[in-house]
Parts: C-alpha cells; sequence; structure tokens
C-alpha cells in the first residue's frame, strides 16, 4: 500500500470517531478455539479498530493487531485503556509489506481484507494444529459496491484454494463475501 491508501484508511476511521465501537466479527465468537496451553498467540491481521483482537484477549490469548491505519489505531489504544486490555500488542504497518515470522501464531483472523501476497505468509505463520479464519469480499460485492477495486476481491471458490490443504471446519461462499475457516495439518 502507498502513502495515499494510509491516508484514505486515516479519513475512512476519522469519519467513524462517533461511532459505536464494533462487536467481534460473529464468525470469530462462532469458530475460535477455546484456549488450550499457556501463551496462546493470535494475530488481528489488517485489523482496523481492533475489536476482534480485544474479543481474542478476552479468551486469554496475547495479540498482536496490525493495521496501516494510525487513525485505527490511536482508537484502539483508548478502547484498550478503557477495558484495561494487556494481551494486545499493537503495531501500524502496511500489512502488504509486512513479513511474519513463521509457525509463531495458533490462530490468525482476518476481515474484509485480501492481499493475495499476503496468503502465503498467513499460512507459514500458523503453527502445525493452528487455524485461520478468513472472511473477505469476493467480485459479488460489486453488485452493492461498484467502486471496489477487482484485486481486492475474490472470485467465488479462491479463498477455500488458498486453504484446500488444510481441514477445512467452516467453508462459505455468500452473496458478497467468502469465509474459510482451516486448521492447518
Amino acid at each position: 500500500m502507498t502513502t495515499d491508501e494510509r491516508s484514505r484508511w486515516d479519513t475512512i476511521y476519522s469519519q467513524r470517531v462517533n461511532v459505536v465501537y464494533p462487536d467481534p466479527d460473529p464468525l470469530l465468537l462462532l469458530y475460535t478455539p477455546p484456549v488450550t496451553h499457556d501463551e496462546p498467540r493470535a494475530l488481528d491481521l489488517a485489523g482496523g479498530l481492533g475489536q476482534n483482537a480485544f474479543w481474542l484477549a478476552e479468551q486469554g490469548y496475547t495479540v498482536d493487531l496490525m493495521d496501516i491505519s494510525r487513525v485505527a489505531l490511536m482508537r484502539a489504544r483508548e478502547e484498550m485503556i478503557a477495558r484495561t486490555l494487556r494481551r494486545v500488542n499493537v503495531f501500524q504497518v502496511d500489512v502488504e509489506q509486512v513479513r511474519l515470522q513463521p509457525e509463531i501464531y495458533d490462530l490468525i483472523c482476518v476481515f474484509r481484507f485480501l492481499s493475495a501476497s499476503v496468503i502465503p505468509q498467513v499460512r507459514a505463520a500458523i503453527k502445525p494444529g493452528g487455524r485461520v479464519i478468513y472472511e473477505t469480499f469476493n467480485t459479488g460485492s460489486r453488485e452493492q459496491r461498484p467502486w471496489m477495486q477487482e484485486s481486492y476481491l475474490l472470485r467465488q471458490g479462491d479463498l477455500l484454494g488458498y486453504f484446500g490443504d488444510w481441514r477445512i471446519v467452516h467453508h462459505a461462499e455468500l452473496r458478497a463475501t467468502s469465509q474459510v475457516v482451516a486448521i492447518k495439518a
């Protein structure tokens, strides 16, 4: 992403200052496994305001929250203080440029973000037995959002293909989004 993208997202989040803080994504609530060992790690990639990271931290995960928007992450830090959360690490990064360590996370969640170049890193960063929870826009979303760039949209079935060699826990192709929950062998 460019500086223009960063500015665009900062503007979007600046306009949402008075909006009620969002709830965690329902897919996360349905498919996050309970904590079964000490020091479980999770990543909320392109996590914006951090509502998913906060929920994961409340479940016992130590969470890395990564996003490009300084404005979103500043609001996330304020919310962390209000909730007295200490298990969330906040990183302002261009997610398309990030370099994730291999086999570091028990869980990675990604919602409404797509960069095909990042998916191999997501796959590699999950520990064996770990899980990805991913939902992103597909080409069907252009019916309601014709301005969306094709490069940020998947064709139906593409997301499943990225994780087809993993154990699929959930897969859905909805009108505007594709979802997959998969466990790494």
